[in-house]
């Protein structure tokens, strides 16, 4: 019995050693497989490249602008009255001289022919006087009325002339106040929205302004330059350096993306430098035939600069940055890429200038950056810009 249960155990275990040897056998065939399927190397990732271009172009400078009218007049109520008349359509063109505004003027009109009442008075008192004068000075020559009584006849002349003249200048206010409740635009230029309504009291310390006239054509664009570019300008602008190709020309470019048909001129710079800031607001005057642009846009002024002559450009999407640096895919003689750093400047269009870091010849990866690393070959295409 004992020889039977080892014979019997001898033959599992033989027929489990044999299962084993076709399982390990089995392992190491599908090894071998995946090991041959790993071997089989990839095909070089297709990139598109693009060969540096030198060429001279224009450097651009942008700001972000906001606009102001040439001349904005404030209109205030310079006298206190019910408000009775607008006489101007808000948002319309108005000329110099146009009536906007009137206020009640019964009362201003009664203030005057009391002050004018008051002079007639002052007049008659000033003509007695005059000729109780002319009837003493006879008799002081003659030494018939004492010298006291000639100087208080000179004297009642001299106070009466005196209070004509104040009468005359109670006449004069009275005159002008009733003048300033017809209110007229001082300037031409677009007046803007109503601040009172018929009926207000205006022309109280609350309520003084009414409406605002601004002349828009030109108009007038503050740009904030830092101080490092406002030095840059004093310096090209000095007449030894200065000539008609390096004039600086300005673009107005709108909220819209469009180009302002007019081109700008500069107009002056501020008295000082906003310390908080460190910017000087410079202002750019540009035409304004159809009164289209208005105070309070906000806008960007291009300016030229001058022209980089044989300057290296490549594509845009050909330039990434990584904590602040440039740097680009250059592919070499026998297709294997190299990572170098560059120091980029302006952009062009699609275009980017590069200062530092390429030579006229290079070529780099513009399409499928993302496929190729420090020493990776490539297979290059043509790169065709996409529209």
């Amino acid at each position: 019995m004992t020889t039977v249960l080892r014979e019997k155990r001898n033959s599992v275990n033989g027929m489990s050693g044999f299962i084993l040897a076709v399982l390990l056998t089995g392992i190491s065939l599908v090894g071998c497989t995946e090991e041959k399927k790993a071997a089989v190397p990839l095909p070089p990732p297709e990139v598109e490249v693009a060969e540096v271009i030198q060429r001279d172009v224009p450097v651009y400078q942008e700001w972000v602008a906001s606009m102001d009218g040439l001349v904005n007049a404030t209109i205030l109520a310079q006298v206190q009255g019910y408000l009775t008349k607008q006489n101007y359509k808000e948002g319309d063109l108005v000329k110099k001289g146009t009536l906007l505004f009137e206020i009640d003027p019964r009362s201003f009109q009664a203030a005057l022919d009391e002050a004018r009442a008051a002079l007639a008075k002052q007049q008659a008192v000033l003509q007695t006087a005059q000729a109780n004068l002319k009837r003493i000075l006879p008799l002081a020559a003659a030494n018939a009325v004492s010298q006291r009584d000639k100087d208080n006849a000179v004297g009642s002349v001299q106070s009466a002339e005196a209070q004509v003249l104040a009468s005359q200048a109670q006449v004069r206010k009275a005159e002008l106040d009733l003048g300033f409740t017809k209110i007229s635009s001082p300037i031409d230029g677009i007046a803007g929205a109503a601040k009172a309504q018929m009926g207000d009291l205006v022309g109280t310390p609350q309520a003084r302004e009414l409406t605002t006239v601004s002349t828009v054509n030109p108009i007038k664009v503050y740009v904030p330059i830092s101080e490092r570019e406002y030095l840059q300008a004093v310096e090209k602008s000095k007449p030894e350096k200065r000539s008609d190709a390096d004039r600086t020309s300005f673009d107005l470019i709108l909220a819209d993306g469009s180009t302002w048909p007019q081109k700008g001129t500069f107009s002056f710079a501020d008295r000082q430098v906003d310390p908080q800031t460190g910017t000087i607001k410079v202002a750019i005057l540009f035409p304004n035939p159809e009164n289209l642009l208005r105070p309070g846009q906000y806008a960007k002024v291009r300016a030229l600069m001058g022209t980089a002559k044989g300057a290296l450009l490549v594509p845009q999407r050909a330039v990434g940055e990584l904590q602040g640096r440039y740097q680009v895919a250059v592919v070499e003689a026998d297709n294997t890429v190299r990572i170098r750093g560059v120091t980029a400047g302006e952009r062009f269009d699609n275009l980017w200038l590069i200062r530092e870091g390429l030579k006229p010849g290079d070529r780099v990866v513009a399409e499928g950056t993302q496929k190729v690393g420090e020493g990776v070959k490539v297979t290059p295409k043509p790169y065709t810009p996409k529209q």
